[in-house]
């Protein structure tokens, strides 16, 4: 399965997640965009934050979602492997098998 295959289950399976639960959803998605558009740091840098945070919890649907927006912000392949590097100091062995999973996702994307 391709990592743009991967995406299109994630947002299938979110939608109906989504449907089931409206108000939830819409909290949440609230939250996001409040997260994002305020405070000191960039919309990059906090979706670097966000990979980083998803590799560390082993979350692949949040690498694969978290990797697109990087993508589509203009992110390189070096600032995207600097972020792989620090979650992997940070989160050890599993980390880095993880890591390799988002620079694959990276790599298919940015193709």
């Amino acid at each position: 399965m391709t990592w743009s295959d991967k995406l299109a289950e994630t947002r299938s399976g979110l939608r109906n997640l989504n449907g089931a639960i409206p108000d939830t959803a819409r909290a949440f998605g609230a939250l996001g965009k409040s997260v994002k558009k305020g405070g000191t740091l960039d919309f990059k840098t906090k979706e670097f934050i966000a990979l980083g945070m998803s590799i560390a919890v082993r979350c692949e649907p949040c690498i694969s979602l978290h990797t697109e927006t990087l993508v589509k912000a203009g992110a390189s392949r070096e600032e995207f492997l600097d972020v792989l590097a620090m979650a992997i100091q940070m989160g050890g062995g599993p980390s880095m098998m993880y890591a390799a999973k988002a620079l694959e996702c990276f790599d298919e994307l940015s193709a």
